[in-house]
């Protein structure tokens, strides 16, 4: 790899002076890089030097815009049959954040200070923290994916997602904080007051979020085969997305079979006596397809949550001037937050006293330490002072 000065005279007679760097790149070939300024040239000609002898130089002649590289990268979803809202995410990313702030910047010239300066602007320009962390997860998915293709050979999100991962997961749990009953997680009274309050059209649906802790698109997705009303089990084989397409689980953790109690066994039989339509699925809207997320919540749970006295202050009065109330749970997840602490709290306290891996199974979680880390403050803490004391006096008697 060489530096050379280069000369030339203009047709007005104007003498001009650049400096170039002549190299060989990863694959033998001679490449040509023009500055303005020497120094330009041997800092390029140092790292130029490193990056060839490692494997991981593409010069820019070959180099493609980020712009580029993300629509390859939702093409790849594309034609990997992503869910449509996944693909929809990524293109979302791509329009609003991404190709405004850095689009028309080559591959080849991003690094680590150039991915901080891109996170920096995110977020003076007002994205929210969660935003952020969802946009640079979305570069580093566009770099990987044109890594694979040969149009990058460095992820510099990923090396910046590398040096911080321990100090990340540290903030987050700070941030996060702990699910509460009675403020994320519905207490057994306003679930008892809940499930008095349902009427006959809800009462199938919003029973079964309750004690299976099915996530919506489950739900949304279940069929009457997935039923087994003799063993008094339910199944779950399949979900439907945002758009009512039905495919696979989240995850292969999210096939599992839970068992349910008489109730839901008893409303579920009446439901389908009551319908007509013949659906294959359970919850199946008149015309026989998966019922809309905002149709259960705003027609369903919210009225139910507000029937049943489940509400707080939503901070505006009616025209004679009185509070007007607000569900105090206005998602399905709060459901699943209580079913979750059902499994956990001990039998004593009206719970099931699950240990922690059936917990993990009956909630689909693909790991353990999910169900960990969402609901780990949950779990009976029994080595009191007493007991400790009473177990050190067995270990040393």
């Amino acid at each position: 790899m060489s530096v050379r000065k280069r000369e030339w005279t203009t047709p007005n007679g104007e003498t001009k002076t650049a400096w170039v760097v002549d190299y060989l790149d990863t694959t033998g070939k001679r490449r040509l890089k023009t500055f303005k300024l020497k120094k330009e040239a041997d800092r390029f000609a140092a790292t130029a030097s490193v990056e060839v002898r490692e494997g991981v130089h593409v010069a820019d002649s070959v180099s493609i815009t980020v712009e580029k590289a993300g629509a390859l990268w939702v093409a790849s979803g594309e034609n990997a049959g992503l869910e449509r809202s996944t693909i929809n995410q990524r293109k979302s990313h791509l329009e609003h954040h991404i190709v405004p702030l850095i689009g028309q910047t080559l591959l080849s010239r991003l690094s680590v200070p150039t991915v901080r300066e891109f996170e920096d602007k995110l977020r003076s320009e007002g994205r929210s923290p969660a935003m952020v962390k969802k946009v640079l997860t979305s570069l580093g998915s566009i770099l990987a994916d044109a890594n694979e293709r040969g149009l990058a050979m460095r992820n510099p999100v990923r090396d910046i997602k590398g040096s911080r991962k321990g100090r990340d997961r540290r903030q987050e749990k700070r941030q996060k904080g702990k699910l509460e009953v009675g403020v994320d997680i519905p207490t057994r009274e306003e679930i008892k007051a809940l499930v008095g309050a349902l009427t006959d059209a809800w009462r199938p649906l919003l029973v079964t979020a309750v004690f299976t802790g099915m996530r919506s698109s489950e739900i949304r997705g279940l069929r009457w085969q997935d039923v087994d009303f003799k063993r008094q089990t339910i199944s779950v084989n399949q979900r439907a997305d945002e758009f009512g397409k039905i495919g696979p689980p989240k995850s292969e953790a999210g096939v599992r079979t839970i068992p349910v109690p008489p109730l839901v066994i008893k409303a579920l039989k009446e439901h389908r006596l009551a319908q007509k339509n013949g659906a294959s699925l359970v919850f199946a809207n008149p015309d026989g397809n998966p019922r809309s997320h905002a149709n259960i919540i705003q027609k369903g749970l919210i009225p139910s949550m507000i029937r049943a006295g489940v509400t707080i202050d939503s901070g505006e009065k009616d025209d004679e001037g009185r509070p007007i109330l607000k569900a105090k749970y206005p998602g399905l997840h709060a459901l699943r937050h209580f079913y979750a602490s059902w499994l956990i709290n001990r039998k004593e306290d009206g719970g099931l006293g699950l240990p922690t891996k059936m917990v993990q199974e009956r909630l689909g979680h693909a790991s353990i330490v999910m169900t960990m880390d969402v609901y780990g403050h949950l779990f009976p803490r029994d080595d009191h002072g007493t007991e400790l004391a009473h177990a050190a006096n067995i270990l040393l008697n």
